[in-house]
Parts: C-alpha cells; sequence; structure tokens
C-alpha cells in the first residue's frame, strides 16, 4: 500500500502515504472488531486506503503538489478516480514494490540505511525489529532511518526498474533486505512470537518477484530463494503443539515441508550457472546438508565446517563465526567449540544476543561445568525476546539445576 500509494502521491509526501495506510489499518481495528474479519482482509485494506487516498486528494490537490506524472491526472474529477485505481491494480503494485525497494537503495545512502529503509518501508518493520536486525540500538536506527527517509523524499523520483546499470548496482542491497525480513521470520526479534510463516512467506513472495524480473534473475537471486526454500521447510516443526521451541536436534523431521525442500535444491541447481558465488550460495548449501540428513546424526557436519569457512571469508561477521563455532562443536565435541567460540572477532558484538549465551551454556553442560552452564543460561533468558525463547532457555536451565547434561550432540541455538 505504501508503495501504490508513493507512486501517485510521489516520494516527497512519504509520510503522507504511511500515514493513509495507518488510517487504513486503524479502521480495520475499528470495523473488523464489530463486524468480524471479512472474507479478504488483504482486499478490504487495499479498497480502505484507496478510498482514504481519494479523500485526501480531493481536500489537498489545490494546496499540495504530488508525483510529476500523474499531475494532470489529478486535477479533474473525471480522471482522479481512474487513476488512484490504476496503482492499486495488481500488476501495478508488484511493480510498485520493486520500484519501492530499488529506490530505498539510493546511492548516497549506505547500504545499511538502504536496506533499513526497505525493511521499514516494504518489509513493515517496526524501528525494534530492524534493531534486532542488525544487533543495534533503538535510538541508533531511528535516527538513521529519520535521515534516510530525508534523503530519499530530496531524490525526487521513484526508481526506474528499467535502468539496467543502476538496477545492478542496487540489487545487493535488495537482496540483503529480503534475507533479513526473512529472517526475523525464522528467527526473529518480535515479542509476538519467536517464529513468523508470514514473514518468511512475504520475503519468499518478494524474492520471487524480484526473480521473475529480467535483471535480477541472476545466480544470487535463486541463491537467496534456495535458501529460503529449504529453511521454510522446517517452519512446521520448529514448534511443538503446545508452542514450545524445538531445535534442530529434536525437531520430527517427518514434519519437514518434502514440496519446499525440492523446490529449494531446484532453485540451487538453477543458482549454479556462471561464475558467481555469493553467500547466499553458501547458506542454502548449508541448508541442503540439513535437508539431506533423515537424522541429526547423519549430518554431515565436516561438510557443514567446510561451508561457515567459505562464508566466514566472503561475508565476515560475529554471528557468521558463532555459527561456525557451533558446527566445529558438533564435530569435534565442546571443548573445540568454545575455543572457536573464544576466537571470534569483535565478540562483545554478541552480549545482548540471546544465542551467544545459550550456545555457550549448551557447551558447557556438555562438557559437565554446571556452574558455567547455569550462568550462560541466566544471561540468555535475560537477553530472550519473546516468550517462546524464554521457556525454551528456562528448560535448558532447569536441565543444569537437574544436573542433566546432554549425551546427544549440541543443539543448534541459532538458525534451528
Amino acid at each position: 500500500m505504501v508503495a501504490a500509494l508513493t507512486r501517485v502521491f510521489g516520494l516527497h509526501n512519504l509520510e503522507l502515504a504511511e500515514d493513509v495506510v495507518q488510517d487504513a489499518f486503524c479502521r480495520a481495528l475499528e470495523v473488523w472488531k464489530l463486524r468480524g474479519l471479512p472474507e479478504n482482509p488483504s482486499a478490504w485494506l487495499m479498497k480502505t486506503a484507496r478510498n482514504r487516498a481519494l479523500d485526501v486528494l480531493r481536500r489537498e490537490r489545490t494546496a499540495r503538489t504530488f508525483a510529476p506524472e500523474y499531475g494532470r491526472l489529478l486535477e479533474t474529477e473525471w480522471t482522479l478516480a481512474n487513476a488512484v485505481q490504476e496503482v492499486f491494480d495488481s500488476t501495478d503494485v508488484r511493480d510498485d514494490q520493486l520500484r519501492m525497494m530499488f529506490s530505498c537503495c539510493h546511492s548516497e545512502l549506505p547500504e545499511t540505511a538502504q536496506v533499513m529503509l526497505v525493511l521499514s518501508l516494504v518489509g513493515g518493520f517496526g524501528v525494534r525489529e530492524t534493531a534486532a536486525a542488525f544487533v543495534s540500538s533503538h535510538a541508533a536506527v531511528e535516527k538513521r532511518l529519520t535521515r534516510a527517509k530525508k534523503t530519499l523524499k530530496e531524490s525526487g523520483l521513484l526508481f526506474d526498474i528499467a535502468d539496467e546499470a543502476d538496477f545492478a548496482q542496487r540489487l545487493p542491497a535488495v537482496q540483503r533486505a529480503l534475507y533479513l525480513v526473512f529472517s526475523e521470520g525464522y528467527h526473529g526479534a518480535s515479542a509476538r512470537a519467536v517464529v513468523r510463516a508470514d514473514l518468511c512467506n512475504e520475503a519468499i513472495r518478494l524474492t520471487l518477484l524480484l526473480a521473475k524480473h529480467p535483471l535480477a534473475a541472476r545466480p544470487s537471486t535463486h541463491a537467496l530463494l534456495a535458501l529460503m526454500y529449504l529453511d521454510a521447510a522446517r517452519l512446521p516443526a520448529r514448534l511443538d503443539p503446545a508452542g514450545n521451541l524445538m531445535t534442530l536436534l529434536d525437531q520430527d523431521r517427518s514434519r519437514w515441508d518434502r514440496g519446499m525442500i525440492v523446490d529449494g535444491v531446484r532453485w540451487l541447481e538453477r543458482s549454479a550457472t556462471g561464475s558467481e558465488i555469493s553467500r547466499y550460495h553458501v547458506e542454502a548449501a548449508i541448508a541442503a546438508v540439513h535437508a539431506r540428513a533423515q537424522t541429526i546424526g547423519e549430518t554431515d557436519w565436516g561438510e557443514i565446517v567446510s561451508h561457515y569457512d567459505r562464508l566466514l571469508a566472503i561475508a565476515p561477521s560475529p554471528i557468521v563465526a558463532l555459527n561456525r563455532a557451533i558446527a566445529i562443536a558438533q564435530r569435534d565435541g565442546p571443548i573445540r567449540g568454545l575455543e572457536a567460540i573464544d576466537s571470534i572477532a569483535k565478540r562483545e558484538v554478541l552480549d545482548g544476543y540471546p544465542f551467544y549465551h545459550a550456545a555457550r551454556g549448551e557447551l558447557e553442560l556438555r562438557r559437565a561445568n554446571g556452574a558455567k552452564a547455569r550462568e550462560h543460561f541466566h544471561a540468555a533468558i535475560a537477553a530472550a525476546r519473546n516468550a517462546e525463547e524464554r521457556r525454551f532457555y528456562e528448560s535448558r536451565l532447569a536441565a543444569c539445576e537437574a544436573g542433566t547434561a546432554e549425551a546427544a550432540p549440541l543443539r543448534r541455538t541459532a538458525r534451528g
């Protein structure tokens, strides 16, 4: 809705587009509470936003300028309604979302700010979710978003998705934003739920839009889709019937979506054309190793460590290094895993990251160091971002209190 409205209002009226969308959701809260959920909530919201946009245009078209290409059409009632209806047509909305994603990736903005804009304006992320995605503070993200929106407004026009040269320059930031939308749904910072299949499905939908555009149909886009499908296949098993978080060790693999695994493998094979190797290729390859294993014991941890070695070379980060350390612990034991964690560069960045403390707790528990394990699980509980995570870490703390170290392989705490 923001993308469609910005097309007619113009980028300089970005806040107006956001306000109209907010009004539509407020109206939904009022009406649906009385009348119940409509048969097609999305269509209801789109229609409400369209009607609200018409009201704004009728009231303010003489006092405010809108998108130049729509200026003449908005001058008379005869063409006004048709012009607004056009931007809400399903085909145009699809292209508008691509335009908005690429418009957010303005060359005057650093890539981090570009991705934050995509998450905010296309992904629907709040400041808290964005801060968690970047392991940053609420205040820092709020300031960066404010500055980024100002730059976007001053740019004047939405991006032309037929511009081949600029398209290639902006594509990596768009891909990263979609990756983060998916990650937030898979194991994000939402206070409402640790697993949000709606966000995962939205990320897949937007990435499919990207893959269908001739300029974006590249190996890295195909690899990103492969990763999403292979990880999303595990969503049905990530929570038990009582809503408790299930790690990779404990999941019932018969509940994994085999159709999604087939799709993921197909996209991974398609991504193998050309010489490009992106982080998405490597992460999809890791997910494919897990998908091949019928049990946790059949997992080829040596291959996974090798993939993480390559991923660290392509996209080094403390979180990638943490996942590599977990894989090393699975292959070589808890002492080697703890040594790998201790060697992580800029490890202090992970202090507020619950999976970091949980990983250390699991490793200490496996080496029968209950006191240290309890300390780390207490830290994980303090950093937990929702009730499901908190319950899981409390259950691991209870295992420490009972003195029951796991004999089975380490629970994979970062991307179960």
